[in-house]
């Protein structure tokens, strides 16, 4: 599919396009960002989570009822978390992080801004984000950077 937006192709970024659309007509495109980042960071930071929506051997019921107590005690509510259930009762939960990162990227594609994806051996203090936003915002031509920040202590070589 040559010369098709990158973004909104496939079936991940099909669904965070839909999400979009519908954010951007009810002017909440930030809180659903945050709160889809929010989600995101939770599954990053707990394995049975990540088990809970990449497995296919939970039922639909089974993932809709635990995330929707998950969406609960996070505060998750409004149009993410009913996103969050669509893709869950449709069978799409695995692919909820693609979809995150899909709607970050159009996001970032209406504000004018950059993203850009940074791995570090240990997390950056304010100061070194703000000195790699500055350095990043030189080189792009002043366009405001959104950093998606990846901490690898891995990487730290000897």
């Amino acid at each position: 599919m040559a010369g098709e937006d990158p973004i909104s192709s496939g079936m991940a970024g099909r669904y965070a396009s839909a999400l979009f659309e519908l954010a951007l007509d009810e002017k909440a495109v930030d809180a659903v960002k945050a709160d889809l980042e929010q989600f995101d960071a939770l599954v990053t930071a707990n394995p049975d989570l990540a088990r809970l929506v990449r497995s296919p051997v939970f039922g639909a019921d089974e993932q809709l009822k635990a995330l929707s107590a998950i969406l609960g005690k996070a505060g998750i509510k409004g149009i993410a978390a009913n996103f969050l259930r669509v893709i869950t009762t449709n069978r799409r939960l695995f692919a909820a992080r693609d979809m995150i990162r899909a709607y970050r990227a159009l996001v970032a594609s209406h504000k004018g801004e950059v993203t850009a994806q940074v791995t570090v051996a240990e997390k950056l203090n304010d100061t070194n984000l703000d000195a790699l936003k500055s350095a990043l915002k030189s080189i792009t031509g002043g366009k405001d950077i959104d950093l998606d920040v990846k901490v690898e202590p891995a990487i730290i070589g000897g």
